[in-house]
Protein backbone atom coordinates (compact mmCIF):
# COMPACT_ATOMS: atom_id res chain seq x y z
CA UNK A 1 0.00 0.00 0.00
CA UNK A 2 1.29 3.43 -0.89
CA UNK A 3 1.99 5.91 1.89
CA UNK A 4 -1.06 8.03 2.59
CA UNK A 5 -3.50 5.52 1.08
CA UNK A 6 -6.65 4.71 3.03
CA UNK A 7 -7.35 1.11 3.97
CA UNK A 8 -10.97 0.32 2.99
CA UNK A 9 -12.63 -2.60 4.74
CA UNK A 10 -15.51 -3.92 2.63
CA UNK A 11 -18.81 -4.49 4.41
CA UNK A 12 -19.19 -8.18 5.24
CA UNK A 13 -22.49 -9.41 6.67
CA UNK A 14 -20.85 -12.72 7.61
CA UNK A 15 -18.35 -11.07 9.95
CA UNK A 16 -20.74 -11.49 12.88
CA UNK A 17 -18.15 -10.42 15.47
CA UNK A 18 -18.04 -6.93 13.96
CA UNK A 19 -21.70 -6.23 14.74
CA UNK A 20 -22.98 -4.91 18.05
CA UNK A 21 -26.11 -3.19 19.33
CA UNK A 22 -29.88 -3.29 18.87
CA UNK A 23 -31.61 -0.88 16.49
CA UNK A 24 -35.25 0.06 16.00
CA UNK A 25 -36.59 1.84 12.92
CA UNK A 26 -38.90 4.52 14.34
CA UNK A 27 -41.36 5.18 11.56
CA UNK A 28 -42.86 8.65 11.27
CA UNK A 29 -45.61 9.99 9.08
CA UNK A 30 -46.12 13.71 8.58
CA UNK A 31 -43.61 14.31 11.37
CA UNK A 32 -45.46 12.18 13.94
CA UNK A 33 -43.81 8.99 15.20
CA UNK A 34 -46.03 5.91 15.03
CA UNK A 35 -46.82 4.01 18.21
CA UNK A 36 -45.18 0.94 16.68
CA UNK A 37 -41.80 2.59 17.25
CA UNK A 38 -42.47 2.97 20.97
CA UNK A 39 -43.57 -0.67 21.18
CA UNK A 40 -40.40 -1.89 19.46
CA UNK A 41 -38.15 0.32 21.57
CA UNK A 42 -39.74 -1.15 24.70
CA UNK A 43 -39.06 -4.66 23.43
CA UNK A 44 -35.65 -3.69 22.10
CA UNK A 45 -34.71 -2.44 25.55
CA UNK A 46 -35.18 -5.96 26.93
CA UNK A 47 -33.09 -7.48 24.15
CA UNK A 48 -30.35 -4.87 24.57
CA UNK A 49 -30.26 -5.54 28.33
CA UNK A 50 -29.92 -9.29 27.75
CA UNK A 51 -27.10 -8.68 25.28
CA UNK A 52 -25.44 -5.95 27.34
CA UNK A 53 -25.43 -3.53 24.40
CA UNK A 54 -26.76 -0.12 23.39
CA UNK A 55 -30.30 0.41 22.09
CA UNK A 56 -30.60 2.89 19.23
CA UNK A 57 -33.60 4.40 17.51
CA UNK A 58 -33.29 5.35 13.84
CA UNK A 59 -35.40 8.27 12.64
CA UNK A 60 -35.66 9.35 9.01
CA UNK A 61 -37.43 12.44 7.71
CA UNK A 62 -37.15 16.09 6.76
CA UNK A 63 -37.14 18.79 9.42
CA UNK A 64 -37.07 16.16 12.17
CA UNK A 65 -38.45 17.44 15.46
CA UNK A 66 -35.70 16.88 18.04
CA UNK A 67 -38.25 16.92 20.86
CA UNK A 68 -39.87 13.83 19.32
CA UNK A 69 -36.43 12.30 18.83
CA UNK A 70 -35.50 12.92 22.45
CA UNK A 71 -38.77 11.35 23.57
CA UNK A 72 -37.68 8.04 22.03
CA UNK A 73 -35.28 7.77 24.94
CA UNK A 74 -38.22 7.74 27.32
CA UNK A 75 -39.19 4.40 25.81
CA UNK A 76 -35.73 2.89 26.09
CA UNK A 77 -33.38 4.31 23.45
CA UNK A 78 -29.86 5.15 24.59
CA UNK A 79 -29.10 6.89 21.30
CA UNK A 80 -31.15 8.16 18.36
CA UNK A 81 -29.68 8.45 14.88
CA UNK A 82 -31.37 11.34 13.06
CA UNK A 83 -31.28 11.12 9.27
CA UNK A 84 -32.64 14.49 8.14
CA UNK A 85 -32.80 15.29 4.44
CA UNK A 86 -35.36 17.00 2.13
CA UNK A 87 -35.62 13.83 0.01
CA UNK A 88 -36.73 11.86 3.10
CA UNK A 89 -39.82 13.99 3.72
CA UNK A 90 -42.10 11.44 2.06
CA UNK A 91 -41.41 7.72 2.05
CA UNK A 92 -39.86 6.21 -1.05
CA UNK A 93 -38.35 2.75 -1.07
CA UNK A 94 -35.17 3.82 -2.85
CA UNK A 95 -34.32 6.75 -0.57
CA UNK A 96 -35.09 5.06 2.75
CA UNK A 97 -33.32 1.85 1.72
CA UNK A 98 -30.14 3.65 0.69
CA UNK A 99 -29.96 5.76 3.85
CA UNK A 100 -30.60 2.81 6.17
CA UNK A 101 -28.13 0.55 4.36
CA UNK A 102 -25.44 3.23 4.42
CA UNK A 103 -25.97 3.65 8.17
CA UNK A 104 -25.98 -0.08 8.89
CA UNK A 105 -22.79 -0.59 6.88
CA UNK A 106 -21.14 2.18 8.87
CA UNK A 107 -22.34 1.37 12.41
CA UNK A 108 -23.03 -2.40 12.15
CA UNK A 109 -25.89 -3.28 14.55
CA UNK A 110 -26.41 -6.95 15.39
CA UNK A 111 -30.23 -6.68 15.63
CA UNK A 112 -32.51 -4.45 13.57
CA UNK A 113 -36.25 -4.32 14.24
CA UNK A 114 -38.85 -2.75 11.93
CA UNK A 115 -42.61 -2.52 12.47
CA UNK A 116 -44.69 -4.69 10.13
CA UNK A 117 -46.64 -1.68 8.87
CA UNK A 118 -47.32 -1.08 5.18
CA UNK A 119 -44.05 0.85 4.96
CA UNK A 120 -42.11 -1.60 7.15
CA UNK A 121 -43.19 -4.57 5.06
CA UNK A 122 -41.90 -2.81 1.96
CA UNK A 123 -38.71 -1.47 3.50
CA UNK A 124 -37.52 -4.43 5.61
CA UNK A 125 -37.06 -6.99 2.80
CA UNK A 126 -35.36 -4.45 0.53
CA UNK A 127 -32.86 -3.49 3.23
CA UNK A 128 -32.18 -7.13 4.15
CA UNK A 129 -31.60 -8.11 0.54
CA UNK A 130 -29.17 -5.25 -0.07
CA UNK A 131 -27.27 -6.04 3.15
CA UNK A 132 -27.11 -9.75 2.26
CA UNK A 133 -28.74 -10.90 5.48
CA UNK A 134 -31.93 -12.68 6.51
CA UNK A 135 -35.26 -11.25 7.64
CA UNK A 136 -38.10 -12.89 9.54
CA UNK A 137 -41.41 -11.23 8.74
CA UNK A 138 -44.43 -10.53 10.93
CA UNK A 139 -42.89 -11.66 14.23
CA UNK A 140 -44.99 -11.91 17.39
CA UNK A 141 -42.26 -12.81 19.90
CA UNK A 142 -38.52 -12.13 20.25
CA UNK A 143 -35.85 -13.53 22.58
CA UNK A 144 -32.07 -13.68 22.77
CA UNK A 145 -31.75 -15.32 26.18
CA UNK A 146 -32.20 -19.11 25.97
CA UNK A 147 -33.82 -19.49 29.40
CA UNK A 148 -36.39 -16.79 28.61
CA UNK A 149 -37.10 -18.46 25.30
CA UNK A 150 -37.64 -21.81 27.04
CA UNK A 151 -40.01 -20.16 29.52
CA UNK A 152 -41.96 -18.75 26.57
CA UNK A 153 -42.19 -22.19 24.97
CA UNK A 154 -43.53 -23.76 28.17
CA UNK A 155 -46.63 -21.55 28.02
CA UNK A 156 -47.19 -21.48 24.26
CA UNK A 157 -46.16 -24.84 22.81
CA UNK A 158 -46.38 -28.61 23.28
CA UNK A 159 -42.59 -29.04 23.19
CA UNK A 160 -41.08 -30.99 26.09
CA UNK A 161 -38.75 -28.13 26.93
CA UNK A 162 -37.06 -29.80 29.89
CA UNK A 163 -35.97 -32.81 27.82
CA UNK A 164 -35.10 -30.99 24.60
CA UNK A 165 -31.51 -29.83 24.01
CA UNK A 166 -31.10 -26.14 23.24
CA UNK A 167 -28.00 -24.52 21.82
CA UNK A 168 -26.70 -21.92 24.27
CA UNK A 169 -26.22 -18.77 22.21
CA UNK A 170 -27.35 -15.16 21.94
CA UNK A 171 -28.83 -15.40 18.47
CA UNK A 172 -32.14 -13.59 18.07
CA UNK A 173 -34.97 -16.11 18.25
CA UNK A 174 -37.74 -14.71 16.04
CA UNK A 175 -41.14 -16.37 16.46
CA UNK A 176 -43.92 -15.90 13.93
CA UNK A 177 -47.12 -17.65 12.74
CA UNK A 178 -46.69 -20.20 9.97
CA UNK A 179 -48.98 -22.29 7.75
CA UNK A 180 -51.84 -19.83 7.93
CA UNK A 181 -51.46 -19.34 11.65
CA UNK A 182 -51.87 -23.01 12.53
CA UNK A 183 -48.27 -23.31 13.75
CA UNK A 184 -45.71 -21.04 15.38
CA UNK A 185 -42.20 -21.14 13.93
CA UNK A 186 -39.02 -19.79 15.52
CA UNK A 187 -36.35 -18.69 13.07
CA UNK A 188 -32.71 -17.76 13.72
CA UNK A 189 -30.11 -16.12 11.52
CA UNK A 190 -26.82 -17.37 13.02
CA UNK A 191 -24.41 -16.66 10.15
CA UNK A 192 -25.33 -13.17 8.97
CA UNK A 193 -25.81 -9.74 10.52
CA UNK A 194 -27.77 -7.75 11.27
CA UNK A 195 -30.49 -10.14 12.42
CA UNK A 196 -33.59 -8.46 11.04
CA UNK A 197 -37.29 -8.85 11.70
CA UNK A 198 -40.49 -7.01 11.03
CA UNK A 199 -42.73 -7.12 14.10
CA UNK A 200 -46.51 -7.09 14.05
CA UNK A 201 -47.97 -3.87 15.50
CA UNK A 202 -49.63 -4.30 18.87
CA UNK A 203 -47.90 -7.49 19.98
CA UNK A 204 -45.23 -5.75 22.05
CA UNK A 205 -46.36 -3.71 25.03
CA UNK A 206 -45.15 -0.12 25.34
CA UNK A 207 -43.32 0.57 28.60
CA UNK A 208 -44.17 3.58 30.74
CA UNK A 209 -42.50 6.78 29.56
CA UNK A 210 -39.36 7.63 31.56
CA UNK A 211 -38.72 11.38 31.49
CA UNK A 212 -35.29 11.07 33.15
CA UNK A 213 -34.17 8.51 30.57
CA UNK A 214 -35.46 10.77 27.83
CA UNK A 215 -33.21 13.61 28.96
CA UNK A 216 -30.17 11.33 28.88
CA UNK A 217 -30.70 10.22 25.29
CA UNK A 218 -27.88 10.98 22.86
CA UNK A 219 -29.03 12.52 19.57
CA UNK A 220 -26.63 11.88 16.70
CA UNK A 221 -27.18 13.67 13.40
CA UNK A 222 -26.16 11.51 10.46
CA UNK A 223 -24.47 13.00 7.40
CA UNK A 224 -26.97 11.71 4.84
CA UNK A 225 -25.57 11.01 1.38
CA UNK A 226 -28.62 11.16 -0.87
CA UNK A 227 -29.27 12.60 -4.31
CA UNK A 228 -32.30 12.71 -6.58
CA UNK A 229 -30.49 10.28 -8.90
CA UNK A 230 -30.68 7.66 -6.11
CA UNK A 231 -34.47 7.65 -6.36
CA UNK A 232 -35.93 5.90 -9.39
CA UNK A 233 -39.57 6.75 -8.75
CA UNK A 234 -41.05 10.24 -8.98
CA UNK A 235 -43.60 10.90 -6.26
CA UNK A 236 -46.17 13.08 -8.04
CA UNK A 237 -48.95 13.28 -5.47
CA UNK A 238 -50.10 11.71 -2.21
CA UNK A 239 -53.83 11.12 -1.85
CA UNK A 240 -55.24 10.04 1.49
CA UNK A 241 -58.59 8.30 1.61
CA UNK A 242 -60.62 8.19 4.79
CA UNK A 243 -61.70 4.68 5.67
CA UNK A 244 -63.32 3.87 8.96
CA UNK A 245 -61.46 0.97 10.54
CA UNK A 246 -61.99 -0.53 13.96
CA UNK A 247 -59.19 0.37 16.39
CA UNK A 248 -58.72 -2.97 18.11
CA UNK A 249 -55.15 -2.34 19.21
CA UNK A 250 -55.93 0.90 21.05
CA UNK A 251 -59.26 -0.20 22.57
CA UNK A 252 -59.71 -0.58 26.34
CA UNK A 253 -62.65 -2.95 25.80
CA UNK A 254 -63.06 -5.58 23.09
CA UNK A 255 -66.17 -7.73 22.69
CA UNK A 256 -65.31 -10.58 20.32
CA UNK A 257 -67.50 -13.18 18.65
CA UNK A 258 -66.59 -16.66 17.51
CA UNK A 259 -68.01 -19.65 15.70
CA UNK A 260 -70.70 -19.82 18.38
CA UNK A 261 -72.74 -17.22 16.48
CA UNK A 262 -73.07 -19.53 13.45
CA UNK A 263 -76.77 -20.27 14.03
CA UNK A 264 -77.57 -16.57 13.56
CA UNK A 265 -74.46 -14.53 12.62
CA UNK A 266 -76.35 -11.26 12.14
CA UNK A 267 -77.95 -11.43 15.57
CA UNK A 268 -74.69 -12.55 17.17
CA UNK A 269 -72.84 -9.52 15.84
CA UNK A 270 -75.70 -7.24 16.90
CA UNK A 271 -75.39 -8.58 20.46
CA UNK A 272 -71.64 -7.96 20.42
CA UNK A 273 -72.17 -4.42 19.11
CA UNK A 274 -74.74 -3.66 21.79
CA UNK A 275 -72.49 -4.96 24.55
CA UNK A 276 -69.51 -3.08 23.13
CA UNK A 277 -71.50 0.16 23.00
CA UNK A 278 -72.56 -0.24 26.63
CA UNK A 279 -68.97 -0.88 27.72
CA UNK A 280 -67.48 1.80 25.47
CA UNK A 281 -65.55 -0.73 23.42
CA UNK A 282 -65.23 -2.22 19.94
CA UNK A 283 -66.19 -5.49 18.30
CA UNK A 284 -63.59 -8.15 17.53
CA UNK A 285 -63.85 -11.60 16.02
CA UNK A 286 -62.10 -14.92 15.65
CA UNK A 287 -60.67 -16.02 12.32
CA UNK A 288 -63.59 -18.40 11.73
CA UNK A 289 -66.04 -15.49 11.78
CA UNK A 290 -63.91 -13.45 9.36
CA UNK A 291 -63.33 -16.41 7.02
CA UNK A 292 -67.08 -17.01 6.93
CA UNK A 293 -67.57 -13.45 5.70
CA UNK A 294 -69.75 -12.43 8.64
CA UNK A 295 -67.51 -9.50 9.60
CA UNK A 296 -64.58 -7.57 8.11
CA UNK A 297 -60.94 -8.63 8.46
CA UNK A 298 -60.05 -5.48 10.44
CA UNK A 299 -62.02 -7.02 13.35
CA UNK A 300 -59.89 -10.18 13.49
CA UNK A 301 -58.02 -11.02 16.69
CA UNK A 302 -55.37 -13.75 16.81
CA UNK A 303 -52.10 -14.94 15.30
CA UNK A 304 -53.18 -13.99 11.78
CA UNK A 305 -55.14 -10.96 12.94
CA UNK A 306 -54.38 -8.30 15.53
CA UNK A 307 -52.90 -8.71 18.99
CA UNK A 308 -54.77 -6.76 21.66
CA UNK A 309 -54.14 -5.87 25.30
CA UNK A 310 -57.46 -4.34 26.48
CA UNK A 311 -58.54 -3.87 30.06
CA UNK A 312 -61.60 -6.03 29.34
CA UNK A 313 -61.94 -8.74 26.70
CA UNK A 314 -65.34 -10.40 26.32
CA UNK A 315 -65.30 -13.63 24.31
CA UNK A 316 -68.76 -14.64 23.04
CA UNK A 317 -68.93 -18.13 21.56
CA UNK A 318 -65.15 -18.41 21.16
CA UNK A 319 -63.72 -21.86 21.89
CA UNK A 320 -60.21 -20.63 22.68
CA UNK A 321 -57.98 -22.17 20.02
CA UNK A 322 -54.30 -21.39 20.60
CA UNK A 323 -54.24 -19.23 17.47
CA UNK A 324 -56.88 -16.93 18.96
CA UNK A 325 -55.47 -16.97 22.48
CA UNK A 326 -52.14 -15.74 21.13
CA UNK A 327 -53.84 -12.50 20.14
CA UNK A 328 -55.68 -11.71 23.39
CA UNK A 329 -54.34 -13.74 26.31
CA UNK A 330 -52.55 -10.72 27.82
CA UNK A 331 -55.83 -8.84 28.33
CA UNK A 332 -56.20 -7.59 31.92
CA UNK A 333 -59.64 -9.18 32.41
CA UNK A 334 -61.11 -11.90 30.18
CA UNK A 335 -64.82 -12.73 30.37
CA UNK A 336 -65.79 -15.86 28.44
CA UNK A 337 -69.29 -16.98 27.47
CA UNK A 338 -69.61 -20.44 25.90
CA UNK A 339 -72.15 -23.29 25.97
CA UNK A 340 -69.30 -25.81 26.22
CA UNK A 341 -68.15 -25.80 29.83
CA UNK A 342 -64.86 -27.50 28.89
CA UNK A 343 -63.91 -25.04 26.15
CA UNK A 344 -60.20 -24.03 26.33
CA UNK A 345 -61.18 -20.35 26.58
CA UNK A 346 -62.19 -20.92 30.20
CA UNK A 347 -58.59 -21.82 31.09
CA UNK A 348 -57.52 -18.31 30.11
CA UNK A 349 -60.62 -16.53 31.41
CA UNK A 350 -60.78 -14.39 34.53
CA UNK A 351 -64.53 -15.00 34.67
CA UNK A 352 -66.40 -17.73 32.81
CA UNK A 353 -70.11 -18.10 32.07
CA UNK A 354 -71.39 -21.43 30.76
CA UNK A 355 -74.42 -20.54 28.68
CA UNK A 356 -75.89 -19.51 25.35
CA UNK A 357 -74.36 -16.24 24.14
CA UNK A 358 -77.68 -15.29 22.51
CA UNK A 359 -79.23 -15.23 26.00
CA UNK A 360 -76.25 -14.25 28.16
CA UNK A 361 -75.07 -11.39 25.91
CA UNK A 362 -78.27 -9.31 26.14
CA UNK A 363 -78.50 -10.07 29.88
CA UNK A 364 -74.98 -8.72 30.41
CA UNK A 365 -75.76 -5.58 28.40
CA UNK A 366 -78.96 -4.96 30.36
CA UNK A 367 -77.25 -5.54 33.71
CA UNK A 368 -74.49 -3.06 32.82
CA UNK A 369 -77.05 -0.48 31.68
CA UNK A 370 -78.95 -0.86 34.97
CA UNK A 371 -75.73 -0.53 36.96
CA UNK A 372 -74.76 2.66 35.11
CA UNK A 373 -78.23 4.12 35.65
CA UNK A 374 -78.09 3.41 39.38
CA UNK A 375 -74.72 5.17 39.62
CA UNK A 376 -75.80 8.23 37.61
Amino acid sequence: MERGATLFMAYNSKDTAAFKGVWVFCEQRDGVILGTGYQLLSEGRKLANDLGVELCGVLLGSGVNETYAKALGGYGADRVYICDHPLLKDYTTDAYTKVLCDLVEDKKPEVFLIGATNIGRDLGPRVAARLHTGLTADCTHLDVDVEKYKAFLKTTSTIDVDNTPFEDNKNLKMTRPAFGGHLMATIVCPDYRPQMSTVRPGVMQTQAFDEAKSQQTILENVDVKLDASDIHVDLIEIKKSAKKLVDLIGADVVVAVGRGISSNPTRGIEIAEELANVLGGVVGASRAVVDAGWIGVDHQVGQTGKTVHPKIYVALGISGAIQHLAGMQDSECIIAVNKNGSAPIFDAATYGITGDLFKVGPMLAEAIKSFKTSKA
